[in-house]
């Protein structure tokens, strides 16, 4: 049976719309989804299963204006990027672009920082341009009839450790990692990142099927891993899989920016934000990576996988 609802993911073919896709596609029929990403054939498999594809990336505003054209919900994750001005003027621009549309529901895939759901402050750079697109959506909702958002703080995935571990590679280890931090608590909900497409699909799904029993409209929920690893368990983890002892060596922020397996990773658009990502490690001595919410065990219907687990299978 069809829903009502004609569902739009963007960009849908990277790390979490990638999993969003996959498992929104057992939830809803194929028909009602509309799929868009800069390079399309990426998503051949779900075309082939009935979903259509369109073309489209965040830089691209002729193609933001009318790629969003009958969609009625949204899924809008962010630039991938750790900018800030630039990032959440992209958000701003497709957001605009959606609601000129005629899209009536957007889910907004944020970030796990800032601790509680309710909390609307971070001192992680790479945050703040997910905090400005919160903000703006109320706004939106507040300024037009109709219009409605869920934000949903997907948290942070367990595949992400390199950019919390100075680019430890178990390939290639090292025994040292070099980090503006000592390696303490609080730690971080570590989750793998197909169960955060896995959740966030079920949460599309539930909306489309029951906008009325809805409880998260207008609000902002975390998609977490149940348990928390300290960053000093984090690295031993990743240790024992690459059968070496690491330790973590806390060093200065502008020492953590330096490093040769840093800086390259955190430049863009010509401009090295390596330094501002090491507020990230702040933000984790605030416990702003700790908060554990149930909400992702309740939507899969099972325990979160662990670190470990998703990492030995990863590495």
């Amino acid at each position: 049976m069809s829903s009502s609802h004609t569902i739009g993911i963007f960009p849908a073919s990277g790390g979490i719309g990638g999993g969003t896709v996959k498992h929104i596609l057992t939830r809803v029929p194929p028909a009602d989804l509309v799929l868009i990403a800069r390079q399309p054939d990426k998503l051949n498999s779900a075309k082939a299963l009935g979903a259509q594809v369109r073309q489209a990336d965040y830089d691209d505003d002729s193609a933001l204006q009318s790629v969003f054209k009958g969609i009625s919900v949204l899924f809008l994750i962010s630039y991938a990027s750790v900018e800030h001005e630039y990032r959440s003027q992209r958000h701003k621009a497709a957001i605009d672009a959606a609601i000129q549309s005629g899209v009536k529901y957007i889910f907004y895939g944020s970030l796990g920082f800032a601790g509680s759901p309710d909390s609307k402050e971070s001192v992680a750079h790479v945050m703040q341009a997910h905090l400005d697109t919160e903000k703006y959506l109320e706004k939106c909702r507040q300024n037009r009839t109709g219009f409605a958002y869920t934000i949903v703080r997907e948290g942070l995935y367990s595949e992400s450790y390199p950019l919390y571990t100075a680019f430890f590679d178990p390939a290639q280890p090292r025994k040292e990692v070099k980090i503006p931090h000592d390696g303490s608590g609080p730690g971080v909900a570590w989750v793998k990142r197909e169960e955060l497409g896995e959740g966030t699909a079920e949460l599309i799904s539930r909306f489309v099927k029951q906008p009325a029993k809805f409880q998260w409209q207008n609000k902002t929920v975390l998609l977490s891993g149940q348990n928390t690893l300290t960053l000093a368990e984090t690295v031993k983890i990743l240790g024992e899989t690459a059968k070496v002892s690491v330790q973590i060596k806390q060093v200065s922020d502008d020492e953590f920016a330096t490093q040769p397996d840093v800086s390259p990773n955190f430049t863009y658009h010509g401009v090295d934000l390596s330094k501002a990502w090491a507020t990230a490690f702040e933000a984790f001595r605030r416990g702003e990576g700790a908060y554990v919410s149930p909400l992702l065990k309740e939507l899969l219907g099972r325990e979160p996988e662990d670190f470990k687990t998703t990492i030995q299978s990863f590495v």
